[in-house]
């Protein structure tokens, strides 16, 4: 008898269709396999990979144990074309139990700030925009919010301006993705927020 002949069938496009609203884009067909074989192993890579990217191409040591400060790594992103990454030092914490890191980025100065398990959060952290959710509007860089244009339940049409970000000292506009209705205005002008910070809402 053929392996597996007692399970029950699959319907592969509904499966596909339900991973897809889980991880909020269309999934390739190796996926949907290994998310029928190992569900929630694979919902955690995709998550994974949703908010830290491809980390295949990091050095193994790099990887597990970190960089010593003033030491640098090339990162290969495809034959051909690296970037060399420099630790500089991590900042002070801040109240919501981040630190500041600071590095080099193929000679060019960058930072960012990463949550420190160590620490004690005595601020809470600011909500992350869930990508599954399309009308849930996330920052696309860390920056400050210059200005919003909407307000408070009003409507918009996909495209309408939502907000500007300035970020070392260029300005980024966010759209509207959907259309709908503004249910929450989580910013102001002035504030600082980090990639991926929740900023609006809207159903």
């Amino acid at each position: 008898m053929r392996q597996g002949a007692h399970l029950p069938p699959v319907d592969l496009e509904e499966t596909a269709a339900a991973v897809e609203k889980k991880i909020g884009r269309k999934p390739r067909h190796d996926e949907v396999l290994s998310y029928l074989m190992y569900p929630d192993v694979f919902l955690k890579f995709a998550r994974a990979r949703q908010n830290w990217g491809d980390v295949d191409v990091l050095p193994t040591a790099q990887f597990y144990y970190g960089m010593p400060r003033g030491s640098d790594m090339a990162v290969e992103l495809e034959p051909g074309k690296a970037l060399v990454v420099k630790f500089l030092t991590v900042g002070e914490p801040h109240p919501d139990g981040t630190r500041t890191v600071f590095f080099e980025l193929n000679g060019q100065p960058r930072e960012v700030s990463v949550r420190d398990r160590s620490l004690e959060v005595t601020e809470k952290a600011k909500p992350k925009a869930d990508p599954a959710k399309a009308g849930q509007i996330g920052a696309p860089i860390p920056g400050v919010v210059s200005t919003v244009a909407v307000e408070l339940n009003q409507k918009l049409k996909k495209g309408d301006r939502l907000l500007v970000l300035e970020a070392m000292k260029m300005q980024s506009t966010v759209y509207a993705p959907v259309d709908g209705t503004v249910t929450q205005v989580l910013v102001a002008p002035g504030q600082q927020v980090e990639a991926k910070d929740l900023l609006l809402v809207v159903e």
